[in-house]
């Protein structure tokens, strides 16, 4: 069963960077895409942002040109470089394995805790 632990969350001033981390077990990552999703405070989760196999990003358009995902296929792991971050950054983020359909990602059903960021004004 797959299983997926995140972490490098924090508080942080709008305009600052965090990176979050996510380790990935119990799959053959390589067959997988990821993705990491948010949820912000009292609102729906959301898709940030998603990596296939081969290393190629895709982003909402929120947070484009300020985040970077990536994926290190050597240690099972998922990153997600947060730039410039925004209030609007604030929420807990979560990471995913799963594939892409021609419809788009479509996340594995196991979740993390999630990683709590805040971006303070």
């Amino acid at each position: 069963q797959v299983q997926v632990m995140e972490s490098g969350g924090g508080l942080v001033q709008a305009g600052g960077s965090l990176t979050l981390s996510c380790g990935v077990s119990g799959t053959i990552f390589t067959d997988k895409a990821a993705g990491w999703y948010r949820q912000p405070p009292g609102k729906q989760r959301e898709e940030v942002a998603t990596i296939g196999k081969s290393g190629t990003g895709y982003y909402a358009d929120s947070i484009k040109d300020r985040f970077v995902i990536s994926r290190d296929n050597t240690k099972n792991m998922v990153y997600l470089q947060m730039n410039n971050l925004k209030p609007e950054d604030t929420g807990v983020y979560y990471c995913t394995t799963g594939i892409f359909w021609p419809t788009g990602y479509r996340p594995d059903s196991t979740w993390g805790q999630g990683t709590q960021v805040t971006v303070s004004s």
